[in-house]
């Protein structure tokens, strides 16, 4: 009998598969965890998704138990009922990534199967382009978290996510008036949100300073994943690149996302992420 070629194929394809090792992209094949702990700031707290400036746990797009927002908990909980009540919001809100030494260190006394981490917005999102965070001091910070999940943790798993792109925060909401009497009213973000409208060189330049900074935190996430080794992934920019709307932010705060952000975080990052 002859083989098809493309069989033939695919069959080399699967043994390299198995003689190099099965990649993060491959993942479906290790079970879902029975337990998990989001680490992180505002966002992964779900701050304004449901009352004015509280946290809503209960919508993280993380460990949240809302049924519309369908968590990455709620999805693992839907093929494995073991993690029921087993999922911990580590995340504090105004967190930045020098936090995250210590939230790590939360999960680990937690005996986790699953973290995930979502950091940077508050190391960008100052009060000037000037004090926001150096690249080298975040990725020395993700280092710290990271080594101390592995020490406590070898077996984990630890979904890296990329921080969301300021730049279209101002892109989508400048031309709303209160999307820019909130930011100027509370302060928010005017490292990237100051003089909204303005057209100015020095504002297109600073605006496309701190963009860049968001996406050099982005690659040191990337590296410092790949660093870990197979039991990390990154989602390789995608909650970076998702093109949300104004209508997926809050309209408190014109900053953190609502019910419905929260919903489309939980999606694009549990698709990125290890495939149960």
């Amino acid at each position: 009998m002859t083989i098809p070629r493309r069989l033939l194929a695919t069959l080399a394809s699967l043994t390299a598969l198995v003689l190099l090792g099965a990649d993060p992209a491959a993942a479906a094949a290790t079970p879902p965890p029975n337990s998990m702990a989001s680490l992180g700031d505002s966002i992964t707290r779900g701050f304004n998704a449901c009352g004015w400036y509280v946290d809503c746990t209960s919508r993280s797009f993380s460990t949240g138990d809302y049924a519309s927002v369908n968590s990455q908990y709620l999805r693992i909980r839907a093929v494995n009922a073991a993690i029921q009540g087993r999922n911990h919001n580590d995340a504090r809100s105004g967190a930045k990534s020098a936090d995250m030494y210590g939230q790590a260190g939360t999960a680990v006394s937690q005996g986790v199967e699953y973290v995930t981490l979502l950091i940077g917005a508050n190391d960008a999102c100052t009060g000037s382009e000037s004090t926001m965070t150096p690249v080298s001091t975040y990725r020395a910070n993700i280092d710290s978290a990271l080594n101390r999940i592995k020490a406590g943790l070898p077996a984990a798993r630890v979904q890296v996510i990329s921080v969301p792109d300021i730049y279209r925060l101002w892109y989508i909401g400048k031309d709303s008036g209160s999307a820019r009497s909130t930011w100027s009213a509370f302060g928010i973000c005017q490292s990237m949100l100051a003089n909204p409208t303005s057209t100015a060189q020095a504002d297109v330049d600073r605006r496309a300073r701190v963009r860049q900074r968001v996406i050099d935190f982005n690659t040191q996430l990337a590296q410092a994943c790949a660093a870990y080794g197979a039991n990390c992934d990154f989602d390789d920019n995608a909650v970076f690149n998702y093109p949300f709307v104004l209508g997926q932010v809050s309209t408190w705060d014109y900053f953190h996302p609502n019910t419905s952000g929260q919903a489309v975080l939980a999606s694009i990052s549990y698709a990125g992420g290890f495939g149960w």
